[in-house]
């Protein structure tokens, strides 16, 4: 594209509106407005310039405030939709994830499933729109600061006359011998006000708080250092946010460590306010009953001294003991284990007795582990049982088969085969909590309930964040951009010598009212115009009211 060179001899780059020089209108279209837009000085911005390569087309899309508002509202309304129901990590310790959504909500919640709602934040899709507000807010940000930057970095006293009338307060007509008479005094009056003065043969530029034209771009700064530390959260190590449910008794990698950590539940407290030793509580505790005074782990931190071989235990080394209450988290190498959770109670373990059905003589007793069943227990000599299957969580399916809603052992079923010296084929028999059933009712052999084994469960929640000071990062710089563009403003006053007449025109990026009424003061007693809001009526009367004292500022 071709170049612009303005009569002032300045060359400016394709898609100029207003000379980087001397401001002179550029394009026909600007002729006919009454005030200019000077939001980006009149620059050439990038994507209103190129439009041929695949590159300037994506460059053009991303630099839209449209697009940028359109994925917004998108993202916004995604995460009003996850607020409807319940977010995974809200979930009982105790459920299945799948089936709580099913369960609880029918079709909604299995679409609420599939489409990934049930873990918002963390879905790559989610991640996605995050990354596309960050790209487009870095090209909206280029597109315009740098083209910004460059126009308020060359700019001059003298401007052409096209430009000063088009500025939004402006007037003319007054005598240069004035202006001469009280050259020094406006300057004077203008430095006390904070402006920064240029001359240049016999005109004046008084500019201050060009500073302020920034905040939107820090804002933009913040922003998207936010979302970088956002979206760090998916790299592995800079960020874990993992359930530990494990039982008294128990050993478990913590998750997110790599299995370099293990942790060991020696036992969960429950903790209640006692009466009689804490006084100040009786009246209440009386009138509601037992209140939770602690939920306590003890635990055991091991660290493994070398990665574990496939299907071998680790070797492990202790790190120390703890006991884990609420907000006092397990500390160790940036993780934190937060006491979240408890079940109690919970079957662990089921002994049984095989025993005949006539005489009820026993012939040996197993012990079940619900959780890592065996396949066969061997009794006395030639007696011995097998599980055919097992159902952790019974429940009678439509086509009248049985069925586990989950693998949790919260209504454990067996099919048990009865393996005996007189009984070399086997007999079948179901077993369930309080039911016995035998395929032909004729069975000699029966699997006789002996007692349960329940355990304590600790829910526990691990987390690590090394992104948290880059949110705090782009947190400050965003509200620093905020203060930056909202109690500053960029304030600039040209006081021009134009044929016999002296032309003042002035712009700021807000708050026209304000810097008129600083003009009219800095003008006091010399007789030159004020300039006027070309965009209002009945500025001038309300000015004059405002300096005389008869209209309240």
């Amino acid at each position: 594209m071709n170049q612009v060179k303005c009569e002032c001899g300045h060359v400016n780059p394709p898609g100029t509106i207003l000379c980087e020089s001397c401001g002179k209108i550029l394009v026909e279209s600007e002729e006919k407005k009454k005030v200019l837009d000077m939001r980006y000085e009149g620059t050439a911005r990038r994507s209103q310039t190129y439009n041929r390569t695949l590159v300037d087309k994506i460059w053009n899309f991303f630099s839209s405030v449209k697009v940028a508002v359109a994925i917004i509202v998108v993202t916004l309304i995604a995460s009003a939709i996850g607020t409807f129901l319940p977010q995974k990590s809200t979930l009982p310790l105790s459920v299945s994830v799948k089936e709580y959504y099913e369960s609880e909500y029918g079709f909604v919640g299995r679409l609420f499933y599939a489409l990934g709602f049930h873990n918002l934040y963390g879905s790559w899709w989610y991640m996605l729109l995050i990354a596309l507000i960050g790209v487009s807010l870095v090209i909206c940000s280029l597109d315009r600061v740098v083209p910004l930057y460059k126009a308020l970095k060359k700019q001059r006293v003298t401007r052409h006359a096209g430009f000063l009338k088009r500025q939004r307060l402006f007037s003319s007509g007054g005598d240069i011998k004035e202006l001469d008479a009280h050259y020094e005094l406006l300057k004077e009056r203008l430095r006390k006000r904070h402006y920064k003065v240029l001359e240049e043969n016999g005109n004046l530029m008084a500019e201050k708080g060009r500073f302020s034209r920034w905040g939107p771009y820090v804002n933009h700064l913040g922003l998207i250092i936010f979302l970088i530390g956002v979206m760090l959260r998916f790299v592995p190590g800079m960020y874990v946010d993992e359930s530990l449910t494990i039982k008294e008794g128990e050993t478990k990698a913590i998750p997110g460590t790599n299995k370099q950590y293990y942790l060991k539940n020696h036992a969960f407290i429950v903790e209640t306010y006692d009466p009689e030793k804490d006084k100040a509580f009786e009246k209440t505790l009386k009138e509601r009953g037992p209140i939770v005074k602690n939920y306590q782990t003890n635990v055991t931190l091991y660290k493994a001294e070398s990665p574990a071989v496939a299907g071998e235990q680790p070797k492990l080394e202790k790190v120390k003991d703890y006991q884990i209450r609420v907000n006092q988290p397990l500390k160790f190498d940036h993780y934190s284990v937060y006491q979240s959770g408890f079940l109690l109670n919970e079957i662990s373990a089921m002994t049984f007795a095989l025993a005949d059905k006539k005489t009820g003589k026993e012939f040996g007793t197993f012990r079940v582990d619900l959780e890592r069943p065996q396949k066969k227990y061997d009794l006395q000599e030639g007696y011995s049982v097998e599980i055919l299957s097992y159902f952790p969580d019974f429940v009678m399916g439509e086509d009248g088969e049985p069925t586990s809603k989950s693998q949790k052992p919260n209504n454990p079923a067996f099919v048990f085969k009865m393996v005996t010296p007189d009984k070399p084929d086997g007999e079948i028999s179901f077993v369930a909590i309080q039911q016995n059933l035998e395929p032909d009712g004729n069975n000699q052999y029966q699997i006789k309930f002996k007692s349960v084994e329940t355990v304590n469960y600790s829910g526990l929640t691990v987390r690590k964040d090394h992104t948290l000071w880059i949110l705090a990062v782009g947190g400050l710089i965003f509200m620093i951009g905020v203060i930056q563009g909202s109690y500053w403003n960029h304030r600039r006053i040209w006081i021009q010598r134009v044929n016999s007449e002296v032309w003042i025109s002035a712009h700021t990026n807000k708050n026209w009212f304000s810097l008129q009424k600083e003009i009219a003061r800095i003008l006091e007693g010399i007789r030159l115009p004020v300039p006027q809001d070309q965009l209002k009526d009945g500025n001038k009367r309300n000015l004059e009211g405002v300096l005389d004292g008869t209209v309240e500022q």
